[in-house]
């Protein structure tokens, strides 16, 4: 795989000046156009053998293209605040938006290179890093992202004797580091895991680009070249190529009955039963939110359900007998043009707790396989491939440490009909109502099979779906925080 990066490759001087000339002028040219067609971003990826030029070539290209476009991120050693937070966390807040290009340096190969040359993790680790690595960037490039992928490479002879070199020229031995001496030590492990990692992910969509690095001229001009193409090509085309769907539906019935129609809604507490109920529920979430073993996890609640149904009264039941330092509350809207810019997932991801914390959605990433299904603000490729991708997110968060729990909360269409009334007679409910809601009545079935397929795609053993039956909101309320407590109590009986 490393063949032709090591039969030294060399451009001489002249050629070199003559072709970045037009080289450079071609690069900003389409950086700007990149910057005004503002369709996709561009993720570097810079990987590959210490001393082979990374490094140098990044800087270059700051000076070749407008670096006020470009953000050059280096993940070294995880903060404080992304330990608490699982690993892909720190990657997706620093992705660019549209229109923008990042170089990553010690990005998500870098980190599972050196976990496994250093015997931190096993073979078997090294694959479960090398999928996880490449379903996130196909979702990347599934939302219209345009990664490069570059490993510099030296052979083990030409890293030696570039060593010898800064070693004995007084005037660059401060070039070298502890590093690049400890690459020496390890270069046929770096190498061998490294070929491991490059021939299971390079894709159609993602390839990885070998650059020999023993060169300056030639490997300053392969990068550059390469980007140029790449962007070049990406530019011209009008539309993302877009796979076509399956158009049979998710879930055939042949009678008609979706999986809300098989909820017993006539489930109801008195006065007395709820008070009873919800005080032992209050206090035990309150118990379990102060246990100790909640120093190693955090809590994310989800919160969906027909228009009515009562999530934020819900929710409001659950804060009741907390702290309010003990817990976030995002609510779900329609995107901003910030988050418009960037991969779906991305303003969810940006709102993942830190351990003992506890976060509640009002909405949520669900919204792409309901409302923008339903609405058709979104191509079916897109939500149909949202399944798998939330089903990763959350096994992600779910492998951390994070309790997630999913609830749906239904009403039959009259209560909702009567709710809506009650809301718009009563002054300070009316901001709960619009027109849009009395609208999306008219789709009630089409929600309704949205919610059926929701549920059979992401209802997973790690991030099950709970169904609430929410025509008595006093037992809708109960079932709630039963629900969250006992899934706090399941977690930490796993952790014994």
């Amino acid at each position: 795989m490393f063949e032709s990066a090591e039969v030294g490759h060399r451009i001489d001087k002249a050629t070199y000046e003559k072709e970045v000339i037009a080289l450079r002028e071609a690069l900003l040219d389409a950086q700007y156009e990149l910057k005004q067609q503002a369709r996709f971003p561009v993720i570097i990826l810079i990987n590959g053998i210490e001393g082979a030029g990374k490094g140098e070539t990044v800087k270059l290209l700051n000076e070749w293209m407008d670096p006020r476009l470009i953000q050059v991120e280096s993940f070294l050693m995880p903060s404080d605040e992304e330990l608490a937070r699982p690993a892909q966390w720190r990657f997706w807040r620093r992705l660019p938006p549209k229109g923008r290009i990042a170089i990553f340096f010690g990005n998500w190969y870098s980190q599972m290179l050196y976990a496994r040359v250093n015997g931190d993790i096993k073979d078997s680790r090294l694959d479960i890093a090398i999928d996880s690595a490449e379903r996130f960037e196909r979702m990347l490039c599934d939302e219209g992202a345009l990664i490069f992928k570059f490993w510099f490479h030296l052979s083990k002879r030409q890293l030696k004797a570039r060593l010898k070199t800064l070693e004995s020229d007084p005037q660059r031995s401060w070039q070298l580091s502890q590093v690049d001496w400890l690459q020496n030590q390890v270069y046929d492990k770096f190498v061998r895991y490294g070929e491991r990692v490059l021939r299971r992910t390079s894709r159609d969509y993602a390839p990885w680009y070998v650059v020999e690095g023993v060169d300056e001229r030639y490997r300053s001009l392969t990068v550059g070249r390469t980007l140029l193409e790449g962007l070049q090509a990406a530019l011209k085309l009008q539309e993302r190529p877009r796979r076509h769907p399956h158009a049979a539906p998710l879930v055939a019935s042949l009678d008609n009955r979706g999986l809300l129609d098989s909820l017993d809604l006539t489930q109801a507490l008195s006065r007395d039963q709820y008070k009873t109920q919800m005080t032992r529920e209050e206090a035990r979430l309150a118990m379990l939110l102060r246990d100790k073993r909640f120093r190693q996890h955090a809590l994310v609640a989800v919160f969906e359900g027909n228009d009515a149904a009562g999530k934020g009264g819900a929710i409001r039941r659950v804060t009741g007998a907390l702290d309010p330092r003990q817990y976030h509350i995002v609510p779900i809207a329609a995107p901003t043009e910030e988050e418009r810019a960037q991969p779906y997932l991305w303003r969810f991801w940006r709102h993942m707790p830190a351990r003992r914390q506890f976060t509640m959605f009002d909405r949520s990433w669900y919204g792409r396989v309901l409302v923008e299904r339903v609405e058709e603000l979104t191509a079916p490729a897109d939500w149909l491939r949202a399944y798998s991708e939330i089903n990763d997110f959350e096994e992600q968060l779910v492998d951390f440490g994070i309790v997630v729990v999913k609830f749906w909360l239904a009403i039959d269409k009259d209560t909702q009909e009567q709710r809506f009334k009650e809301r718009e007679a009563i002054p300070f409910k009316r901001y709960k109502i619009t027109d849009e809601d009395w609208r999306n009545r008219d789709k009630w079935d089409q929600y309704a099979d949205a919610v059926g397929d929701m549920v059979d795609r992401t209802s997973t053993e790690i991030a099950p779906w709970t169904l609430i039956e929410a025509n008595d909101k006093r037992f809708a309320r109960v079932k709630v925080l039963r629900t969250i407590n006992d899934a706090l109590e399941a977690a930490y009986k796993k952790d014994k």
